[in-house]
Order: structure tokens, then sequence, then C-alpha cells
């Protein structure tokens, strides 16, 4: 007997697109996670998050019949939840947090993953829409250049720019209202370094 769980991304998506509700099911719980976290860290707040999120499922629901399978499922659901975002930052216009109300933690409080990962949603908030994207999309969820090219239907070099750009007032705003350690800067502190070479062939 079949089982869906056991079926692949594109194999559920196919059967979904001919109204087989089971198999979308299937589908949108297995990546419900990974569509919110697209959500949550582009938007930076909670309630916008699950807002875009339910968008996102809606949109994939609605749409999956124009699933072509000329890309990777995942990155067609990419495209959905980090457009769903975007629609929904620019339609609620939200106030930045500013500067001065960051949270600052000393390096000598203790800082646990939690408190870190506030501090840089609240600064990654900050950050345009569309710059917030793409660091979002490369730095946290690891997709390669190429990829979030395709995501955001955008040319490469317009994609590098943007995550350089990002990542760059990201660690200016963390430099600026945080002293946490080093390693909670990581991810933004790239944006000051040359990338490795096989990395940048991505």
């Amino acid at each position: 007997m079949e089982r869906l769980a056991d079926l692949s991304d594109e194999e559920l998506a196919s059967r979904a697109a001919t109204g087989e509700r089971d198999h979308l099911e299937v589908l949108l719980g297995r990546h419900f996670n990974a569509i919110h976290g697209i959500c949550h860290r582009v938007l930076s707040n909670n309630e916008d998050a699950l807002d875009a999120t339910q968008e996102a499922l809606i949109a994939i629901s609605r749409s999956i019949s124009r699933f072509d399978g000329k890309a990777r499922f995942t990155t067609w659901m990419y495209r959905v939840a980090t457009n769903a975002a975007i629609d929904e930052a620019r339609k609620r216009n939200r106030r930045p947090v500013p500067v001065d109300e960051l949270p600052v933690i000393s390096n000598k409080d203790p800082v646990d993953g939690l408190a870190n990962q506030i501090i840089v949603d609240a600064a990654l908030g900050q950050l345009p829409p569309e710059y917030r994207a793409a660091v979002v999309l490369r730095d946290l969820i690891g997709c390669d250049y190429a990829e979030i090219a395709e995501i955001l239907e955008i040319p490469p070099g317009t994609v590098r720019s943007r995550i350089a750009r990002g990542r760059a007032a990201l660690a200016d705003l963390l430099d600026e209202t945080t002293t946490i350690p080093r390693d909670v800067k990581n991810v933004a502190a790239r944006g000051n370094q040359t990338a490795p070479a096989a990395r940048q062939t991505r």
C-alpha cells in the first residue's frame, strides 16, 4: 500500500495538482515549518508571520497546478513564501524598531539562543524587505545564489548586491546596538569579508 509520507515533494505536488487533497495536505504539512520560518525571519513579527504563512499556504493550494516540475518544489515553494512575506511587509508598513529601542546585552550577561534570535530578528526588521529576503534565503535557509535568483526572479548579480548590502547593514545595526558574542554576529559579519572561492561560484 502506498504511503504518502514516502513520496517525494514532486510526486505529491503532481498528484495534488490533479485534485488529490490528501497529497496536498501531506505536502503542506511537510513544509509548514519552513514556510513559517521564512515568513517569520523576513517579517520579524509573529502576528504578521502567521498571516503571511496563511497567505502562502493558500497561494500554494490554489496554484499547485502551475508547478511544472522544472525547478525543485522547494524552490517554487520558497518563492511563494517569500513573496507572501514581502507583500505582508509592504501591506502592513510596520514601523521598524528604532535603533535605540533594540535590546542591548552585555558580554557579561548570560545570553541564551532565544535572546540572540530576538536581537537578530529585530535588526533584520530594519532592513528593506528585498534585502531582508535575500539575506534570510542565503544565510538562514541556505539557498545558493542561483536558487535565490530563481526564487526572487532577479539576476544573480542583483542577488549578490542585495545580500552584500543586507549583511553590511545588519552588521552595522548589531555593532551599534549590542555587544553580544561574536558568534551571534557571524552571519552579518560575512558581509564585510570576502566569500571563499568555492562559495562564490554558487
